[in-house]
């Protein structure tokens, strides 16, 4: 039996065309189990594959498997910048932020780079259940946008969906123009725009939550797709917790997340 472990896996992405490293915890008893459920919970705009311990949320899942509120689930943190996890640029490139002069933009085939290359080391290198009933996905913030738009433009892939604090904005902000080049690109990749015009699988689960001093709003975005995705049929929660749009409000509600990926 091994104890809490948390590997980093090095892989230099051919898409991407950089070094993009990720954290992946495995439960304890991980060798001798049999192939387990994998949750990819992606980081916001200013974070990296540390949301992990940043979180806590290896540490939270180990007891919570232990004390068996949830069952083995392995959690892989990959690294996609800021980038909103879209295809935006045929070739990989950096650009100042137009909202925060610290802050950089990460442009280039990001999408692509986490469905066709991250979902398959993954499943390659880590004994996992190879198919969407096994395959969950989830973020904060951005990653949240991210989250949701993977599982709803690849519903083949993935049977949960969690956006906590997402990014969903009612509409195209100037400061987050520089990664869509047109009304096009923004629907394309729109959780809201996407649950609003498509079929969504009758078996996809979907968690939505925000805090009620979001700075964003972002509570107002998680009702809407809520309502759309009820309205098809969809099992959607949407909670509003206390809290602002920060890493302390994630903290806080990570046992809430596990519970719902967990089973």
């Amino acid at each position: 039996m091994n104890k809490l472990r948390v590997e980093k896996v090095n892989f230099y992405s051919d898409i991407l065309g950089k070094e993009m490293p990720m954290l992946v915890y495995l439960p304890e008893g991980y060798n001798s189990l049999t192939p387990l459920p994998v949750l990819y919970f992606l980081h916001g705009r200013s974070g990296n594959e540390n949301i992990m311990f940043e979180t806590g949320i290896n540490t939270i899942a180990d007891r919570m498997i232990k004390d068996r509120e949830i069952k083995p689930i392995i959690i892989a943190c990959p690294r996609i910048e800021n980038s909103r996890g879209l295809n935006s640029s045929l070739i990989c490139k950096e650009i100042p932020d137009p909202g925060n002069n610290n802050r950089i933009i990460n442009l280039g085939m990001y999408e692509d780079y986490f469905i066709e290359e991250i979902v398959p080391l993954t499943d390659k290198t880590f004994n996992t259940i190879k198919d969407r009933k096994g395959r969950y996905i989830g973020g904060a913030s951005a990653g949240g946008y991210a989250a949701l738009h993977n599982a709803f433009r690849h519903q083949h892939m993935f049977s949960k969906a969690g956006g906590h604090m997402p990014a969903l904005e009612l509409k195209l902000e100037e400061e987050d123009k520089p990664y869509f080049k047109d009304m096009d690109v923004w629907e394309k990749y729109d959780p809201i725009y996407i649950a609003k015009n498509n079929n969504i699988f009758s078996d996809m689960d979907v968690y939505l939550d925000a805090g009620d001093k979001d700075e964003g709003n972002f509570y107002e975005g998680c009702s809407v797709l809520h309502k759309i995705l009820k309205g098809k049929g969809i099992n959607s929660q949407n909670y509003i917790f206390p809290g602002n749009h920060s890493a302390e409000y994630i903290q806080s509600n990570i046992e809430k997340y596990l519970k719902f990926y967990g089973y």
